[in-house]
């Protein structure tokens, strides 16, 4: 019955096009994972915001000044990584042989 089973079973060979182009996909999703840094980042800046403004109200205006410009930095960097993951998959294209 096994030796039956593994003549019917036929192996794929993968051409050098797929190859890549599922290596590309990988990396996309790849760089993607640096959005949960970011995501981690921001709760961070915003529960910092809170402690500090629960330990001294008079500095919440500062404090949220300083908050807002963390905030813009992360995301900044946050931006980055679908950014990366465009280019991967769009931009850098596979030679086709013709």
């Amino acid at each position: 019955m096994k030796e039956q089973r593994r003549k019917n079973m036929t192996r794929k060979v993968f051409s050098r096009l797929e190859m890549l182009e599922g290596a590309k996909s990988i990396g996309a999703g790849a760089a993607t994972i640096a959005l949960v840094g970011a995501a981690v980042g921001i709760g961070n800046v915003l529960s910092s915001l809170i402690h500090s403004v629960a330990r001294n109200p008079s500095l919440a205006k500062q404090s949220f000044g300083h908050a807002i410009l963390g905030f813009a930095l992360i995301e900044a960097i946050a931006l980055f990584a679908p950014m990366m993951a465009f280019l991967i998959s769009f931009v850098f294209r596979s030679h086709k042989k013709s």
